[in-house]
């Protein structure tokens, strides 16, 4: 293979981390409704938590495009 088929390659391997984060997001957001929806009294307690985990979640999202966009970029 040549040596832009195999950056191209690992940058799309790189991008699988995506897939759990798009997952993580829709778990959180899901069970952040869900809590809202039993529990209306309590949604500044939830909103710092479900924010909370928002971040951490994205910021492995992010993390993977970044190291996609320097496999493709960089090496």
């Amino acid at each position: 293979m040549e040596g832009t088929a195999l950056k191209l390659l690992g940058a799309g391997i790189a991008m699988v981390g995506t897939f759990g984060a798009g997952l993580g997001l829709g778990m959180i957001f899901s069970a952040w409704l869900n809590a809202l929806a039993r529990n209306p009294a309590a949604e500044d307690k939830y909103k710092q938590v479900g924010f909370i985990g928002f971040a951490a979640t994205e910021l492995v999202l992010l993390l993977a495009f970044v190291v996609s966009v320097m496999l493709m970029l960089v090496v």
